[in-house]
Formats: structure tokens, C-alpha cells, sequence
């Protein structure tokens, strides 16, 4: 009897979904109509993009072998926020649009109420391999050099304020790509200058230099208006082949952070966070240098005089498997997690925004913040059809989460790694908790849930099968049922009965 009975509402469920987003049509019928629940659904097909659906909760919390479970008793880390990196390169292409298609753009994309919402920006501390030419903030030896460079405020500046006008709550994580060349040398035991943007190692003779350009830095932005939320000490430490890069082992990064930057940060007041690594699961580990390198956060961590001045550590996912956050998180739960970097581009068997949209969304999203994460952001902001701008030695076949046509800088692609950004900005305010969330786990079903700090709730469901799924979503007082469509994303918000 049971078994009928769930079968018969199932058939309803499915008919009645059915009838809402048949060929994407869905009514926004305004306004007017009653609705408990809004959805944003995607297709890796792109049959439908952020596509809303209006539902209504069902007269009874139902019961059923596809029921997910929300329990907000059981919290878990508190999120920071989602969103994209503002290269040099994204403010060029940017600011070739007209202001009105720009400032359309960005409200469309950083705006919580008209638009996606994305909350947390990465910006590079000087150059990176996406601006248009290399510089540091001290390119002239000596430390009172140190000044803000003119690209940064001629590009920079009006589309960090720009940004900041519509979402002023947005958050900014600044990394280094590299320190002034005549901070490196060439190893720490011959210590031999090192004339290079591209590898060479921190001397440890001006830790100090080095961190003053932290501290100055972060002044420097404050008086423009631009907050530091946090910074990683070096941008892919283990990676010495970018266009601008430092080599920086583990051992490195934690003698620098306690006898250098965190005294000085202590010492001025400041309370911008210090996160550690910012670099693959896998620690590289594939080079002989990098043999001894596991676990890079961990080992900082056990020197208790580095360990009080660090937030947490940060990844990208050009290699190793997302698992490693877990494992570091059962380590040192008392740390943060972040992730801070993936790219989209035409290498290995190329692009497709099917592929890439349904592993983002399961790897990267679900997958680092059902490990703890607490903010992901995606690589480049914008560029144009030519990957560019972008320096000799980085990536020249790159993909932003928007690609912008050269010939008139208004014809625009957006790419997956924009609407995985978007499902979770949405729907995830800063400061929300994770919650859990438990129940329908069949093989190809991913998912997490929140509790906002307005009181609503929501949770991101991904069906990564070729079948149409029904869901039922209770959170203890009311529930409602969608059928997610084969190869997609539903990001579902509602007022919250969590917390009655």
C-alpha cells in the first residue's frame, strides 16, 4: 500500500513539474502569484539557464524514498562567499564596453537582489599571468619605494569601485604572483640575485621588506576605498613555471609568516586574514622538489608561532582530488578552508560547457564546500575570444567565466564556471551556515543545504544522471517536491520554517 501510494504521488509530482518548466517556458507570471519557493534551474545542455521556477510548499511534508532532509541543528562551516578573479586582463575587456553594458553586467552579476549576487572577488597583488605587462607595487629596490601601480589605477581602481557601488559587501582576497625581483635570489644557498619575474626564491634577508609591502599594500587599498578581506602569501608557491612566480616551500612560507608578516600585521593593527598555500590538492608532488611538500598547511600549522597568525588554506584543483580538503580539515578543524582558483581552457580534449558545467558544479561547488570550504572562486572574470589580454609564458588558451567578442566588445559568452558561480551566490548568502542535510543519496545526486542569516533557507541539487529526477525537499515543518531535468542544476531558496 505504501508502495502505491508513493508511486501515485510521484505521478502527480512529476506530471504537475512537468506542466511548470515544459520547454523552459516557465511563467514569471508575475509576482502576483503565490509562491513559497524559488528555483534557478541550468541544463548542461543550456536548455535552461539560471531559469526561474515559482513553487508552492506541498499541504503535508511528504514522506518519500526521494526525500532530502533538512536538520538545522547539526551546523557546519559558516560561508564567506562566491565568486570570480578581477584580473588585470577583466578590467581591460571590461572597460572597453560601453559604461551602460558594463554597468548592466555587473549588476547582473554582483547585485544579491537583481542579480546573481557573487559575494567574494580575488585580485592580484601586483601582476599576475592575466595582466598587461609585469610589475610589482616596488619595482625601484628599497622598500620606501613602495607605491600603488599606474595600471592598477587606471583598471583596477574603477571596476573595483564600480563593483562596490552595487554589492558593498563584497569581499576582495588579494595574492601575490610574485615579490619585487630584487627581493629573490636564485636559491637559499648560493642566495645569488635573481633577475626574474618568472621563479627564483624569497630572501630571507628581506622578510622584513617584504612584509612592510604586505602591510603598505593593504593601507594603500583602504585609502581607496577597498577593504583586504584576506591574502595568500604567494600564488601557486610550488609552481615555478608561471610568467610571474616564486618558488615558496612550506618551510619557507611558515618561517616568513612568523617571524615577518604576522608580527608586522599584529604590530599595525591590521586584521586582514592570513591564508596559507593557495595551490593544487596534490601538492605538486610529482617534481622532486616538491617531495617533501605534502600536507604544505598541516606542517605550517604544527609551528604553533606561525600557526596563531593563519585563517586557513586555500586550493585550486589543477591537481589531486577535492578529498584533500576533507583530510586537512580532520587535521586542523580549527582552521578555514578556502578555494581560490580553477580555469576553464582548451587544453586536453577542449571545452564544452556540458562537461565543464556538470564537473564544476560536483567537483569544485558541491564538492569543496560539502569538505568544509567556506568560499570558492573561479579564475578570470572576463577575456575576450582571443584568450587575452594575457603575458608571455602564462596561459594563452584560457577561458574566462565570460568571454567578450574583440570586434565590439558587447557580443558576450558566458561560460560554466558563470553559472556555477551564479547557483551559489544566489541562493548562499555570507554568513550563511551549511547545514545538514540528509536522505535521497542515489549515485548521481549531489547536494547541500543552508540556513541564510535572513532566515531563509536553501539548498543546491545536482542531478549528473541522463533521467529526469523528482526531489522532495522538507525542512522539518514544510516541503516541496521539482523534478530536476536529466544533467542539471537546481538552486532552491525559501522562507524558512528552520529555525520555528
Amino acid at each position: 500500500m505504501k508502495t502505491f501510494f508513493y508511486w501515485i504521488v510521484l505521478l502527480i509530482v512529476v506530471i504537475s513539474t512537468a506542466c511548470t518548466t515544459d520547454a523552459g517556458t516557465q511563467s514569471k507570471t508575475a509576482a502576483s502569484a503565490k509562491s513559497d519557493v524559488e528555483i534557478y534551474v541550468s541544463t548542461e545542455t543550456q536548455s535552461m539557464l539560471f531559469h526561474q521556477v515559482l513553487l508552492s510548499f506541498d499541504n503535508m511534508t511528504l514522506e518519500t524514498a526521494t526525500t532530502i532532509t533538512l536538520n538545522p541543528e547539526i551546523k557546519y562551516q559558516q560561508m564567506d562567499g562566491f565568486g570570480a578573479a578581477i584580473t588585470g586582463s577583466s578590467c581591460f575587456n571590461l572597460l572597453k564596453m560601453t559604461p551602460e553594458n558594463r554597468k548592466k553586467l555587473l549588476i547582473e552579476t554582483f547585485d544579491p537582489i537583481k542579480g546573481m549576487g557573487y559575494s567574494y572577488i580575488r585580485v592580484s597583488i601586483g601582476c599576475s599571468d592575466f595582466s598587461m605587462e609585469d610589475y610589482t607595487y616596488c619595482d625601484k629596490p628599497g622598500i620606501e619605494n613602495f607605491a600603488i601601480h599606474e595600471l592598477d589605477k587606471r583598471d583596477l581602481f574603477p571596476i573595483l569601485k564600480e563593483i562596490l557601488a552595487i554589492n558593498p559587501k563584497v569581499k576582495i582576497l588579494g595574492s601575490p604572483w610574485t615579490p619585487p625581483k630584487w627581493m629573490k635570489v636564485n636559491n637559499l644557498t648560493e642566495l645569488k640575485p635573481f633577475d626574474s619575474w618568472t621563479s627564483g626564491q624569497l630572501n630571507p634577508a628581506y622578510y622584513q621588506d617584504y612584509a612592510t609591502y604586505f602591510v603598505n599594500y593593504i593601507r594603500a587599498m583602504k585609502q581607496e576605498g577597498f577593504d583586504i578581506e584576506a591574502i595568500t602569501i604567494q600564488n601557486e608557491p610550488l609552481n615555478r613555471g608561471n610568467s610571474a612566480s616564486l618558488f615558496m616551500s612550506w618551510q619557507e612560507q611558515r618561517d616568513f609568516i612568523k617571524t615577518a608578516l604576522g608580527p608586522a600585521f599584529k604590530n599595525s593593527g591590521i586584521q586582514t586574514k592570513i591564508i596559507a598555500f593557495d595551490h593544487n590538492y596534490d601538492y605538486d608532488i610529482n617534481k622532486e622538489e616538491c617531495a617533501d611538500q605534502i600536507d604544505y598547511p598541516v606542517r605550517i600549522y604544527e609551528d604553533a608561532d606561525a600557526a596563531k597568525y593563519i585563517d586557513g588554506a586555500a586550493y585550486h584543483a589543477y591537481g589531486g582530488e577535492v578529498a584533500e580538503m576533507l583530510d586537512i580539515h580532520n587535521k586542523r578543524p580549527d582552521k578555514n578552508l578556502y578555494f581560490t582558483e580553477m580555469s576553464i581552457g582548451l587544453w586536453g580534449s577542449g571545452y564544452t560547457f556540458a562537461s565543464d558545467f556538470m564537473w564544476n558544479m560536483r567537483e569544485v561547488c558541491l564538492g569543496t564546500i560539502n569538505n568544509y570550504c567556506k568560499a570558492v572562486i573561479m579564475w578570470n572574470f572576463m577575456l575576450d575570444d582571443k584568450h587575452a589580454p594575457f603575458r608571455p609564458g602564462g596561459c594563452d588558451i584560457c577561458l574566462g567565466c565570460i568571454d567578450i567578442n574583440s570586434a565590439d566588445y558587447t557580443t558576450m559568452t558566458k561560460n560554466s564556471h558563470y553559472y556555477t558561480m551564479a547557483h551559489l551566490s544566489k541562493v548562499i548568502a555570507p554568513g550563511a551556515f551549511r547545514i545538514e542535510s540528509s536522505g535521497f543519496k542515489p549515485a548521481n545526486i549531489y547536494y547541500a543545504a543552508f540556513n541564510n542569516p535572513d532566515g531563509t533557507a536553501s539548498i543546491i541539487i545536482q542531478n549528473d544522471s541522463d533521467k529526469p529526477m523528482p526531489v522532495n525537499v522538507a525542512d522539518g515543518s514544510r516541503s516541496f517536491t521539482y523534478t530536476l531535468p536529466p544533467k542539471s542544476v537546481a538552486s532552491c531558496i525559501w522562507k524558512s520554517g528552520l529555525n520555528q
